[in-house]
């Protein structure tokens, strides 16, 4: 059993409203979160925290319009109309409606969605449709960090995002901004470069990581592959390159070569806009290590994302700059404990060959969606094809949870359609939002404060997130949806298996440490249970690749008859502009605002405070020659997508000529309509999901797209 928390005094937990999990301290008042705070004493935080671990869980658990209790439709879909049901009355639904879709479609019928593989709720889902017989589950991933992590696993370079801050002697900073994705990256970047480390900053746009820069490279969007392979033969030619790391423990060095011979820093200049002279500059510096890389989601949602990534890969391979101090060490999960997706791997909780070949998506991206694919996960759009076409097979129910797929997936309208036409919704929510409002069924989910979670940071280090409080009303976690509605399917002979054997999250919780000398005990007590850790031992610890060394000509991409090498190959976005004339501008999104998490805290005073409103940025010079004024409202459109949305014009020169750039997950929660306001704010509404898509893992192009922009009326 958890320890019981203290109704009044102190203890220390982690932050769970990012994925950078800061420790943290919450002090108690009557048995309630008086606040919030950063934990000084934290190993790996050191007293780094923001805004949104202090405001966001506690405003989140006491918001007004918090879902208390379970919601069952009375009108139309998407009509507004509730009734409060039991969650007996809840479960016993789902349980019917679900089977009913099993037994007419097939298992396959049935599909998930969260926001990404790396919570318990996405794992306990994965398995909850696996139980079913169902091999389909969305995550966000495809649009955030899935490039990034395929590249990795293809590569063999099982290594951290954030770099050995504290021991490098250059920092390469590329589609990050850390000073609002990462306070605890952003102070060590600082200290870093206090102590006299160099930084180099790529990125096309203009962030806060620039005023630390010796070097700052503003590529055009879409061109880091070619600018990466410009780094990689500088540093090969100059034989700048670690050539002990490269022959021990690297494999197709050659085949690398001859294809970043293709990028000399001319060529790279004529595709990224970057001058030769820097490229060269930048390669010298970094190959001057140990030297870090630190990398984003900038160049993560484009056609060419895992190509992008791969070539950066390279670079940090070449140069030695892989598990070293200084360098990017390689993951370090304590000795024993398991990570929430190694159990959809474990034979125990897989499907049948044959049932996971049916994965949406896995025909046609096998190294994402398919059964030997890392995530497992289902190519979005392809699922939105599959429910409005019924092709590969017909999709009808869908349980969301955690995630606000309205808002998330780009082609709103096309998204909404789907939604509107599938047999039975279920959303698990904190609050009505517009992906809840398509729902048959809405359930309370319980907020960060009000759940336990046991991860790990990679870095030798577990971390826990004691729960604070109890749920408000009736809201549950994940595993107290799961549990009891699978033995209501059991019941009615429609389950597949039972995979989830664990009858509550604290049972969850220990089996993920139940290999290690770790224990609960040790968590609650101190917040964490860190590991020591050695570095640089290839031989006890081989890479992950089919030949046990990092693998520059990737033999897993090799077997699927895709390009085994990084590589740039135009800029495929550009093929959806057929009026190029018309759409004269490059869009760019995903920008960062600290006091929001992709759509997370609209609802909060204190956050619409700062930032009330959705911003597009854009050039001073652009904004003349269109006419258009600061701070006005002005309407943006793409070429394809029958929609535009109403943003407020920033000028900055902090971003490049021709380029306009937004954030994303814009929602109104006090429009009183049921859509609120998902089609007029959130940039996504005019963003295709329909290709072209990167060729490994299904990535759509969300950034780089042509668009108009016009004074709104």
């Amino acid at each position: 059993m958890p320890t019981p928390i203290p109704t009044d005094g102190a203890f220390k937990s982690t932050c769970w409203e990012c994925s950078v999990n800061c420790g943290s301290i919450v002090t108690m008042r009557n048995g309630e979160v008086a606040s919030i705070g950063p934990d000084p004493d934290h190993p790996y935080s050191k007293g780094n925290f923001c805004i949104k671990g202090i405001r966001g869980a506690p405003g989140l658990r006491d918001h007004p319009d918090r879902l208390l209790y379970p919601m069952r439709r009375t009108g139309p879909r998407g009509g507004g109309a509730w009734a409060r049901i039991t969650w007996d009355e809840a479960l016993d639904e789902m349980a019917e409606r679900f089977a009913a879709v099993r037994r007419t479609h097939g298992p396959e019928a049935l599909v998930a969605a969260t926001s990404g593989a790396y919570f318990s709720r996405s794992v306990i889902t994965a398995l909850m449709m696996r139980s079913m017989g169902s091999p389909n589950w969305m995550i966000n991933q495809d649009l955030c960090g899935g490039c990034r992590a395929v590249s990795a696993r293809v590569t063999g370079l099982d290594i951290d995002a954030g770099g050995d801050l504290a021991h490098t002697r250059c920092a390469l900073v590329v589609g990050r901004n850390p000073a609002v994705a990462d306070p605890v990256q952003w102070a060590a970047l600082k200290a870093a470069r206090k102590r006299g480390a160099r930084v180099i900053v790529i990125d096309p746009k203009r962030t806060p990581a620039v005023d630390l820069a010796d070097i700052w490279l503003r590529p055009k969007v879409g061109t880091d592959a070619a600018l990466a392979l410009g780094l990689c033969h500088v540093i090969i030619a100059e034989r700048l390159f670690d050539e002990s790391f490269v022959g021990d423990w690297t494999v197709g060095f050659e085949a690398l070569k001859e294809r970043a011979a293709e990028y000399e820093p001319e060529r790279a200049t004529a595709i990224t806009g970057v001058p030769a002279e820097d490229i060269v500059a930048a390669a010298r510096l970094y190959a001057d290590g140990p030297s870090t890389f630190l990398s984003g989601h900038g160049i993560d949602a484009f056609a060419g994302g895992v190509q992008a990534f791969r070539a950066y890969h390279c670079l940090v391979a070449i140069t030695g700059n892989v598990d070293r101090r200084g360098g990017n060490l390689r993951d370090k999960k304590p000795k024993g404990v398991t990570s929430y997706i190694e159990f959809l791997h474990r034979p125990a909780f897989r499907l049948a060959p044959e049932v996971e070949a049916k994965i949406i998506g896995a025909d046609r991206y096998p190294l994402w969606s398919g059964p030997k694919a890392w995530q497992m996960a289902c190519h979005n759009p392809a699922v939105i094809d599959a429910i409005l076409t019924g092709k590969p097979y017909p999709v009808r129910a869908a349980y969301i949870s955690g995630v606000n797929i309205l808002l998330t997936y780009p082609d709103t309208k096309r998204t909404l359609e789907a939604m509107r036409s599938l047999d039975f919704v279920v959303v698990a929510a904190h609050q009505m939002n517009p992906t809840a409002e398509m729902a048959d069924i809405v359930l309370p989910k319980t907020t960060s404060i009000e759940e336990e979670e046991v991860s790990y940071q990679g870095i030798g280090q577990s971390v826990l997130l004691a729960r604070a409080v109890p749920p408000r009303g009736e809201a549950r976690c994940e595993i107290d949806i799961a549990r009891p509605l699978l033995d209501r399917m059991a019941s009615l002979q429609a389950l597949a298996a039972d995979l989830v054997p664990w009858r509550s999250q604290r049972e969850f919780n220990e089996a993920l440490i139940a290999g290690s000398d770790i224990t609960m005990e040790e968590l609650e007590t101190h917040g964490y249970a860190r590991r020591d850790f050695t570095v640089g031992d290839f031989k006890a610890k081989p890479f992950p690749t089919p030949s046990g060394k990092v693998e520059l000509f990737a033999s897993a991409l090799a077997a699927h008859d895709l390009d085994p090498l990084p590589g740039w190959s135009g800029e495929p976005i550009a093929a959806i502009a057929d009026v190029p004339e018309a759409y004269p501008l490059e869009l760019v999104t995903g920008d960062r605002e600290k006091h929001y998490h992709h759509s997370r805290f609209r609802e909060q005073a204190w956050a619409r405070k700062v930032s009330p409103e959705p911003r597009l940025t854009m050039h001073p010079e652009d904004a003349q020659r269109l006419q258009l004024q600061d701070g006005r409202w002005v309407y943006v459109e793409t070429p394809g997508i029958d929609a535009r949305v109403r943003l407020q014009l920033k000028l900055s020169d902090a971003t490049q000529k021709g380029v306009v750039s937004t954030g994303m997950g814009w929602w109104r929660p006090e429009v009183a309509t049921p859509d609120r306001g998902v089609l007029d704010s959130n940039i996504n509404a005019v963003l295709s999901y329909s290709g072209p898509y990167d060729p490994v893992t299904g990535s759509a192009s969300i950034r780089g797209q042509r668009c108009r922009v016009s004074a709104a009326e």
